[in-house]
């Protein structure tokens, strides 16, 4: 009876990998080609391989650092400079802004950003999807009342 490898492995096995293995050692002869002589000037250096983590781990180990931390996601310059630029649409003159009152802002802001993409989430899930598309986002103001934005 012929064992089948592929029957054996269970699911979500990773398979393991082959050694590497270093080339055999050349003898003191020159190679008649430039293209191989510049091959012989030393042993490559053989970096470690950077480690790659199964679909979908990095996400969530993303999601676990964000959900941790209180910081604010968004850089403060760009969105200050954001908030002004708006602001020259309402008046001739450019206002002022304290810190904290851009900062109150921001955290707003950040806070509205969340709740819209977990509500986006939910019908990006109703729709049998993990992938948000832009047309979720829009279901999720439209259902809020929140067209008009």
């Amino acid at each position: 009876m012929r064992h089948d490898s592929s029957a054996n492995r269970r699911k979500g096995k990773t398979p393991q990998r082959r050694p590497v293995v270093p080339p055999p050692p050349t003898s003191g002869k020159k190679s008649s080609t430039p293209r191989q002589r510049g091959r012989e000037s030393g042993p490559a250096p053989v970096s470690p391989r950077k480690r790659r983590f199964r679909p979908g781990t990095r996400a969530l180990m993303e999601i676990r650092k964000y959900q941790k931390s209180s910081a604010l996601l968004l850089r403060k310059a760009p969105f200050g400079r954001l908030v002004r630029e708006v602001c020259q649409g309402f008046t001739r003159e450019p206002l002022r802004w304290q810190v904290s009152a851009l900062l109150a802002l921001q955290e707003a802001a950040e806070a509205f950003l969340v709740v819209l993409f977990s509500d986006a989430n939910l019908c990006a899930i109703h729709a049998k999807r993990v992938t948000l598309f832009p047309r979720d986002i829009q279901l999720a103001r439209r259902i809020r009342g929140v067209d008009s934005l």
